[in-house]
């Protein structure tokens, strides 16, 4: 900690300026909350967007201005922009007869970011020698680096950080990288307060400048404009339109004064005052370019490195690598934790299923067992593997480049990028993928992630929708009902995000260096989350198969029939039997299946269940409550109370969904 925390009221708002094409947006975007804010700026000034942004404990409001070329002969759209970096919305005497008022909030910047672009720097940094001008903190964000190192150009940015008396930190911005560092000097400027050094003009020009500043120089005039003394006496000098128009309009008798100054300016200098402080700016810039760059720079030693981050973090090509990442993911789910299910837990499962227990105490023993093989077949099948890949794909770097181009998608769903990996080993169990979220985000974040990842089809779902929808309800079938899943998520996703669009601030993604895990790092960072399998999760798995079985025992089929009866047969127009199964179900979804079977008496199920039937009962399935080590995990990362909505969420919209599809395909069967 570098002093008081800097959030809530105390937050500063930096402001993102630059000229067009310069990434100025695509550094707003890569930092953006998924909860953005658009305004509009008064008259013709464009629209800006703005945001809450976590830096480590700290936080600040991030806005993306309009584009601003120069304050050389200013246009309306960049007179509009420099009004607000001057002044906010609380615009000072001189303005308060404009016909266009601000409409919205908007404090003035406490730190300004110039974005530039290292391959046309020297255009740049004459809007850097203006800015400098308004007395307040600035940093450089030197983009395009990358490009400019292609073309041969190197920028020597210890030495442009000295010469400027600014922060320069070096971006590429559609690549993420810099962007942590980038905000970082944000934050140290507006602790430090210091502006820029000074950047006057050359001598014979200061000189001419001298009699005009003394003709402003009351304190009056000072408190009309509230702008730098120096700003003001450039913009007189140099330009005829808004100062100039509202000197006359305010102080009418200075202007035969100021015009006297300039006249003799122009009169000792070899053209108009304004060409020349336009052209000496023009030079100055020039020259500190000249002095800051050169087309030998160092060798570049990133290698394979460089062409990995071509891969994962280009605008195009990063799709591609996040693809490639994904895919690695579903052939863990689908064939290597499959493989080791089927040489594991289901071996195990088949050798406890040989025991036929009568007596009371078998069928507990026989429970705990049931419970036990639950356990191992989530843990050495799923959860393992998914985790030990997804701690490789943290300790090597892979994850946090996929995080960063996955990040604006998740955006519509009120997520950042982070939570992709975990969504995908969701697909093979959801205990490790809540595990790697809570691990991975905070706040109401967490929550909303978390609660998604319970609608994610787990590969015991999965298996009951390809083994039931694949042999009665065909290939569309099984689409559909997948398809149906992404649909919820997206639509729970959005409405959660609104939920929680004010608490769910701008996160940057880190791109750290890449480099290969350690057995150490693996082995602790597996175990950080697996352990809690063992002190949650376990006893719950083992005291539910528990009290499943003694109901079963007595006889309370028929009553766990019966209490269900609202819900199967007349909401879901299922058979009365299929409430046990459904009961079942939350200890692991695969039972569902097994005892469909059991309760119907026959292993050919298509006799007693019609398609519409089929697809409702594995929709309910696939949507309602999760399972207990599921639930025992949330309760575990989330608390009581977020678990408990869980359950109620996944049971109201199974419900709904199923009740929903079941009534459309009833009436297309009674249309057709």
């Amino acid at each position: 900690m570098h002093g008081p925390l800097l959030r809530g009221e105390r937050r500063p708002r930096v402001a993102l300026v630059g000229r067009r094409r310069t990434g100025k947006s695509t550094i707003f975007q890569a930092a953006a909350s998924p909860a953005v804010r658009h305004e509009r700026l008064a008259g013709v000034g464009g629209a800006y967007e703005e945001c809450i942004v976590d830096i480590g404990l700290d936080q600040i409001s991030l806005v993306d201005l309009p584009d601003i070329e120069t304050l050389h002969r200013l246009s309306e759209h960049d007179r509009i922009v420099l009004m607000y970096l001057l002044w906010g919305d609380r615009w000072p005497p001189i303005a308060r007869h404009e016909s266009e008022q601000p409409a919205a909030a908007f404090h003035a910047p406490d730190v300004l970011v110039h974005v530039v672009d290292a391959t046309s720097l020297e255009k740049d940094l004459e809007l850097t020698l203006e800015l400098g001008l308004l007395g307040r903190p600035l940093v450089i964000a030197l983009n395009h680096v990358d490009e400019a190192r292609q073309k041969g150009l190197y920028v020597n940015v210890a030495q442009l950080s000295a010469r400027l008396g600014v922060p320069v930190v070096p971006t590429v911005a559609h690549m993420g990288k810099g962007i942590s560092a980038l905000f970082q000097a944000a934050l140290g400027a507006a602790r430090s307060r210091a502006c820029p050094l000074p950047q006057p003009p050359s001598a014979h020009i200061a000189e001419s400048l001298r009699a005009l500043g003394a003709v402003i120089a009351d304190p009056q005039v000072a408190a009309a404009f509230r702008v730098p003394r120096p700003l003001l006496v450039s913009q007189l000098a140099e330009n005829d339109d808004y100062f100039w128009r509202e000197l006359g309009e305010h102080f009418p008798g200075l202007l035969p004064a100021v015009s006297a100054a300039r006249a003799a300016a122009d009169a000792a200098l070899p053209r108009s005052l304004s060409e020349e402080l336009h052209a000496d700016r023009h030079h100055r810039a020039a020259v500190l370019y000249e002095s800051v760059t050169g087309s030998i720079g160092p060798e570049d030693a990133e290698g394979w490195r460089r062409w990995l981050d071509e891969f994962f973090l280009h605008p195009q090509w990063g799709l591609i690598g996040s693809l490639a990442v994904f895919a690695l993911v579903l052939f863990f789910v689908f064939e290597v934790s499959s493989a080791i299910d089927a040489a594991t837990s289901a071996r195990l499962a088949a050798w406890v299923g040989q025991w036929q227990p009568e007596s009371t105490a078998g069928i507990v023993g026989r429970a705990v067992a049931d419970g036990l093989v639950g356990l191992v077949g989530i843990v050495v099948p799923y959860m393992v593997p998914l985790v030990v890949l997804l701690v490789t794909l943290e300790e090597s770097g892979v994850m946090h480049r996929v995080a960063f181009v996955v990040d604006r998608g998740f955006h519509r769903i009120g997520l950042h990028g982070g939570v992709a990996v975990p969504f995908l080993v969701g697909l093979g169990c959801n205990v490790p993928a809540i595990s790697a979220v809570a691990s991975g985000v905070s706040g109401r974040e967490r929550v909303v992630a978390a609660l998604l990842i319970t609608f994610v089809p787990c590969s015991a779902r999965s298996a009951i929708i390809l083994a039931l929808g694949g042999k009665y309800l065909g290939g569309l079938g099984v689409f559909a009902i997948f398809m149906l899943t992404l649909a919820t998520i997206g639509v729970l996703g959005r409405i959660l995000a609104r939920r929680y669009a004010d608490s769910v601030p701008g996160m940057i993604q880190e791109i750290p260096p890449y480099r290969l895990p350690s057995w150490a790092s693996l082995g602790s960072g597996t175990w950080s989350r697996t352990k809690d399998i063992v002190t949650i999760v376990t006893p719950l798995l083992v005291a539910g198969s528990i009290v499943l079985a003694l109901l079963g025992h007595f006889g309370a089929d028929r009553w766990i029939n019966a209490a269900l009866l609202p819900v199967t047969s007349w909401w879901l127009g299922l058979p009365v039997v299929l409430g046990v199964p459904i009961l079942f179900g939350v200890l692991r979804k695969e039972l569902s299946l097994l005892m469909i079977y059991q309760a119907l008496g026959t292993q050919d199920i298509a006799p007693l269940l019609d398609r519409v039937q089929i697809f409702t009962f594995l929709v309910f399935l696939t949507f309602y409550i999760p399972c207990v080590s599921t639930f025992a995990v949330m309760l575990k990362m989330l608390g009581r109370r977020e678990a408990l909505a869980s359950v109620a969420l996944s049971i109201g919209a199974a419900l709904l969904i199923a009740g929903s599809a079941r009534a459309v395909l009833e009436i297309a069967r009674a249309l057709a």
